[in-house]
């Protein structure tokens, strides 16, 4: 088990919007968390990051309690994000970006890591000395996929990286992120884009008002009538 969530809790003042869930991801695996929107999927990200802190319950990651470290030193551990609404620093360069994605390694592979994400999205090479806000929403989402990767993490979270993008961009990222698990990146997915999602992943959780209502193989739970009606659009292929 490589992160594994145990009863955790998360609040908004007195008001409590995770409600005991336990989730678990291992090692190489994508798992894909679902639902509507206020079910809960980004706080539970947030939450492990670090940046939203949890008030109860139990985070390990590497058989190591993490719940309760500084968002920084998760991102060392090996656990990085690419927030929903992308969130790139629009007068910065690409390359700055990317470089501030780097911000708490001091080993020798920086450098490698620009490579690879510049490889897996050639379009930030040939921007790469542009403003991130004068890219396009597509380029945006892969310069914030690249900066989480240049911290070199074991697991990648993923908040919403189809959101607002064009069918045939959403396809490319989909691609990229299949490519980036099979270098050995685990990959924990929020996305609302339910099929593609479950046709990506390996295993899912389904979320609903803070709880977990469904988890089971990607394939089960595309083939599940109630996550169909509720998700898939009443069981189109």
């Amino acid at each position: 088990m490589l992160l594994e969530l145990k009863d955790l809790r998360v609040k908004y003042g007195n008001v409590e919007v995770i409600h005991g869930i336990s989730l678990s991801v291992n090692k190489g695996e994508i798992v894909s968390i679902l639902g509507a929107n206020g079910a809960g999927k980004s706080t539970t990200l947030l939450a492990i990051s670090g940046i939203v802190k949890s008030a109860d319950g139990s985070i390990v990651f590497k058989e190591s309690e993490i719940r309760k470290l500084p968002a920084h030193a998760i991102v060392k551990r090996g656990i990085t994000q690419a927030p929903e609404g992308r969130r790139i620093f629009g007068t910065l360069t690409v390359e700055e970006n990317l470089n501030l994605g780097a911000f708490v390694r001091t080993d020798a592979g920086i450098e490698k890591s620009r490579k690879w994400v510049y490889e897996l999205f050639p379009v930030l090479a040939d921007r790469r000395g542009q403003l991130g806000g004068t890219l396009s929403g597509g380029e945006q989402q892969m310069l914030t996929i690249g900066r989480a990767l240049m911290a070199n993490p074991e697991v990648l979270l993923l908040d919403e990286p189809s959101l607002g993008l064009a069918p045939l961009l959403v396809k490319t990222i989909f691609q990229t992120i299949s490519e980036i698990n099979r270098t050995g990146v685990t990959v924990l997915l929020v996305e609302q884009n339910a099929r593609a999602a479950l046709k990506l992943a390996h295993r899912g959780y389904v979320m609903e008002t803070g709880r977990i209502v469904f988890e089971d193989t990607a394939a089960a739970l595309l083939a599940n009538p109630d996550v169909q009606n509720a998700y898939l659009g009443g069981g189109r292929n």
